[in-house]
């Protein structure tokens, strides 16, 4: 029963993630909003990795790995769907991130000698793309105007988590994965704090809503470290294709977060975009449900 309520609310925290995003996103623009976010996980991760007596990889190669996954599943994937919220509903991230179990399956094959696609994983590809250009449709409908290029930024956010999923798969395997989500949170955090600082003004703390404060606090310390510790949690107790089947949840609670909170419109093409994308990822997943196989580490995200 606790496993389960586990899986409920990682499903509820990291579908609300993309509603937080857009709350905030206006009052703090995208890199300051990202920065504070993932300095605060961040630093909060750095003491709990040092009162474990956790440690970093010795390996190069490993240290290498984690380096890459700091950048490509934390840094740019966080601010690319920051940005992409600036301009597209909520609920329509959510739904485009649903795409990431489709990238990894690309990527896997290019990348991992025991992961090639089939013609039951390109129906499933196929599908799931149709959904996306069906959702892509929605920039020309004047009741819903969601510009392309949002769109495409979130696209991209989600194919940087499928490759990261497969870097963590090839190289990390041997490190413990909270040193991995706390290595990351912390190279991540770095990047974008730097680049911040050199690039963009801060916001006047005058200038900030206390509705978007709040948002962003909520971002770091419950949509992604909690998350953190739920999902691995989990994963420790179901495994990791069990775990993965959160992604299920993200989408419907998302898009009803959007219309409920945000007044974002729920039209034919979300709907049925949405269950073709969902489709997509069962078809290619649907063997792997009826033969225990080894998954694909699934990153943590959002």
């Amino acid at each position: 029963m606790r496993n389960w309520a586990f899986f409920a609310g990682l499903g509820l925290i990291w579908g609300s993630s993309f509603l937080l995003i857009k709350v905030a996103v206006e009052s703090f623009g995208t890199l300051p909003l990202v920065s504070v976010r993932l300095g605060l996980a961040a630093l909060f991760m750095a003491v709990f990795l040092r009162a474990t007596g956790r440690r970093w990889p010795v390996a190069r190669r490993e240290r290498l790995g984690l380096l890459f996954v700091g950048v490509f599943n934390t840094a740019v994937p966080f601010t690319l769907i920051t940005w992409g919220e600036q301009d597209i509903d909520s609920g329509l991230a959510t739904v485009l991130n649903a795409t990431v179990p489709l990238f990894t399956l690309v990527f896997a094959h290019v990348g991992l000698a025991d992961e090639r696609i089939t013609p039951q994983k390109v129906l499933g590809l196929g599908l799931g793309f149709v959904g996306v250009a069906l959702l892509a449709s929605r920039d020309a409908d004047s009741v819903s105007p969601n510009p392309l290029a949002g769109q495409v930024a979130v696209l991209v956010a989600s194919a940087c988590y499928g490759l990261s999923a497969v870097m963590i798969r090839r190289y990390l395997r041997g490190v413990d994965p909270y040193t991995v989500a706390g290595g990351s949170l912390m190279i991540g955090g770095a990047l974008t704090i730097l680049i911040t600082t050199l690039t963009v003004p801060l916001p006047s703390l005058a200038d900030l809503d206390l509705q978007a404060v709040l948002a962003v606090i909520t971002l770091a310390l419950v949509n992604t470290v909690l998350a953190y510790f739920l999902f691995y949690t989990l994963i420790s107790t179901w495994g990791a294709t069990r775990t993965t089947l959160v992604t299920y949840l993200m989408p419907p609670v998302g898009v009803t977060l959007g219309a409920l909170f945000l007044d974002e419109p729920v039209d034919w093409k979300i709907v049925v975009g949405a269950a073709m994308i969902l489709g997509g990822v069962v078809v290619v997943n649907w063997r792997r449900w009826q033969r225990p196989a080894q998954p694909l580490p699934s990153t943590v995200r959002r």
